[in-house]
């Protein structure tokens, strides 16, 4: 069953057998759904990490693990058993990745279920734990922005701010900004040049926020991830910056990653609401980022701020 799920694993490819074992490790749980006419066979698998606090990174949920395998109370850091996990440190489930294995089971709402199922699991187990969130990839959004910096340069829309390009100059030719973008954000290099980082955090951040809660396709959220986490009820929570630099990553959001908080009591009602009337359940960090996009888009999103 573990070779299976590794090599199903859809949003964070297993590099080797000390992957795996990590990902089903202490501090971390792998639910697998399902069903007798298939009983070897992993129909939905969602990966989910245990913490202290909701992880706005990758690299957040692999120090968390560490974090709390350290016993605080002792007057030096003093590591515990490593296959231990201490039930009153766990407050936060992140659901990293959940992949659906079978494409003609497209359709049939499983992982939503999946998660309410394990959602209960995890409460029984863990008293204390009473935030549950995603760790969330943005599949599409390099591809979206790209196209969208090709409309730009070709003067059919207002993209980046005189700001943004002010500071981008300063790091690009002037003279081909629009083209050394592109080459910027398609071979990744920008990731090792602070300063150019720094410029293109607030309009990547942006652009994103702009991407996941102003695009739509037929009323509902273009992004794919997103739909179905607002089908399920949860709120799109939180825009992490540098979440995921690993080439996957990179290619499918220049490293941006998003957390859906499931809010328990609000689930029915968010479901409902996204369902029947479009609407997304969205916290102030990433309307304000929506907000600050150009365009007419925008101005639908500053009324509710």
């Amino acid at each position: 069953m573990l070779q299976k799920i590794s090599e199903y694993e859809a949003v964070h490819p297993v590099r080797n057998w000390t992957d795996l074992k990590r990902r089903v490790g202490p501090y971390r749980r792998c639910f697998v759904y399902t069903h007798s006419s298939m009983p070897d066979e992993p129909l939905v698998v969602l990966h989910t990490a245990l913490s202290d606090e909701i992880a706005g990174s990758m690299s957040g949920i692999v120090s968390a693990a560490s974090r709390m395998s350290v016993d605080l109370t002792a007057k030096s850091d003093v590591v515990v058993n490593s296959e231990e996990e201490n039930p009153s440190l766990v407050k936060a489930a992140i659901f990293y990745s959940i992949s659906s294995t079978q494409k003609g089971l497209q359709g049939i709402e499983l992982g939503n279920y999946l998660i309410k199922r394990v959602v209960r699991e995890l409460q029984a187990e863990f008293p204390l734990v009473n935030q549950f969130s995603t760790l969330s990839p943005i599949p599409t959004f390099r591809l979206y922005l790209v196209d969208r910096l090709k409309a730009a340069e070709r003067g059919e829309m207002e993209l980046l701010t005189s700001n943004e390009l002010d500071q981008l100059r300063h790091f690009l030719s002037p003279d081909n900004l629009w083209s050394e973008l592109r080459k910027v954000l398609h071979t990744n290099s920008w990731v090792g040049e602070v300063g150019l980082m720094s410029a293109l955090e607030g309009p990547l951040m942006r652009l994103c926020a702009r991407y996941l809660y102003l695009e739509k396709r037929r009323g509902y959220t273009l992004d794919s991830v997103a739909n179905f986490h607002l089908r399920n009820g949860a709120m799109m929570w939180r825009l992490n910056w540098r979440a995921d630099l690993t080439p996957r990553g990179l290619g499918n959001s220049c490293g941006i990653m998003v957390n859906y908080r499931y809010f328990l009591d609000q689930l029915e009602s968010n479901s409902r609401r996204y369902q029947e009337e479009q609407y997304v359940t969205v916290s102030e960090q990433v309307l304000r980022l929506a907000a600050a996009s150009i365009g007419e888009q925008a101005e639908k999103v500053t009324s509710k701020l």
